[in-house]
């Protein structure tokens, strides 16, 4: 680990000597991505996405080809497109998804600093996702996260271009966690680890909130001067330079659990 910057096991094998070391590596994170959001209980059949910047080229991301499962991503399999929906290096005829194509490509083109871009449908973030308040700030969890989370109004599937403008404003330069509105939810990071992270400890918040407010008892709300502290809390843990940035601790030992679960086919 350097500069903040995670690396994983490098694979024995670079299809064929096909892509750069760069863009290798960035392939084997996002396949690791793609295997580890499908173990937690985030994949939804071949409905949502993770996308990686290619390094070194401008404008260009990695996806999944659509109608693949997350379990089925290889580092080999991910397909490239440019900012304009061109595959480039393939079938020039593949099917895209054109929602994913239309988010991910928003965020690529306007954060050049923004290396991964993950977008799920899963039953916690929805709920939140089409409640008026969104994420409540009820617990720790909760609230450690919410400088941090940002919101989109629901414009259906994201298939016109002109959203793209509006994804960028309402996520911003310093968000990271976006509740898109009756959709689901999208993070975003200097690297897969960090868009993994922030994702999954979104998604657990949604869960906590939705387990609490099930339970028909009477809650605890913290003060307003308890939600401050613990926000700014948040932020020194959590933002540029904190001791606890998202992915930087939790994605070597994450690597290791997938890799004992699932082997290291993610890598080839």
């Amino acid at each position: 680990m350097s500069g903040g910057t995670v690396r994983l096991a490098q694979s024995s094998a670079n299809a064929a000597g096909r892509f750069s070391e760069t863009e290798w590596q960035a392939r084997t994170d996002l396949a690791a991505c793609y295997q580890l959001a499908d173990m937690y209980g985030m994949s939804d059949l071949a409905g949502t996405h993770i996308s990686a910047r290619v390094p070194g080229k401008e404008g260009q991301f990695l996806l999944n080809r659509f109608g693949t499962l997350f379990d089925e991503v290889t580092a080999s399999s991910l397909v490239k497109l440019d900012v304009e929906g061109r595959v480039i290096d393939d079938d020039p005829d593949m099917p895209v998804n054109r929602a994913a194509f239309v988010i991910h490509s928003a965020i690529h083109m306007a954060f050049p600093e923004i290396l991964c871009v993950m977008h799920t449908h899963t039953r916690a973030n929805n709920a939140i996702a089409m409640q008026k308040d969104g994420l409540l700030p009820l617990h720790q969890k909760a609230i450690t996260l919410l400088d941090f989370v940002r919101r989109h109004e629901f414009e259906g599937a994201a298939l016109d271009l002109d959203e793209r403008d509006r994804l960028v404003r309402d996520l911003g330069p310093e968000g990271r966690i976006l509740i898109l509105d009756n959709h689901g939810a999208m993070t975003v990071g200097k690297n897969a680890a960090e868009a993994f992270t922030w994702m999954y400890r979104f998604e657990t918040a949604c869960r906590f909130q939705v387990d609490g407010l099930a339970g028909g008892r009477e809650l605890i709300w913290p003060s307003d001067g308890m939600i401050a502290h613990t926000r700014a809390q948040g932020r020194k843990i959590f933002g540029p330079g904190g001791f606890f940035q998202p992915g930087m601790l939790e994605w070597p030992a994450l690597l290791r659990k997938l890799e004992r679960d699932r082997g290291t086919s993610y890598r080839t």
